[in-house]
């Protein structure tokens, strides 16, 4: 029983060359440091609209705990 490679070592040859390229394409990178990765990542992902600012109720609710803290004191020592 004979294996397609033994029957034809021109095409496995050229199939294997085909593999090797492919693989060194895949370590192939645009950035030549990570400064520029780094940058290109938070422009994309301020593009997608993901660095929004949140919908935060903490300095409401700070302001309205320091403005009861005032009152109360007020009020105790009046």
């Amino acid at each position: 029983m004979e294996s397609f490679h033994a029957r034809n070592p021109q095409a496995a040859l050229m199939s294997l060359e085909a593999a090797a390229a492919s693989a060194r394409g895949g370590f192939a990178c645009m950035f030549s440091n990570s400064n520029e990765y780094e940058s290109a990542l938070i422009a994309e992902r301020r593009a997608q609209g993901r660095y929004g600012q949140p919908k935060s109720r903490w300095p409401a609710a700070m302001l309205l705990g320091t403005m009861l803290m005032v009152v109360g004191t007020v009020l105790l020592f009046k």
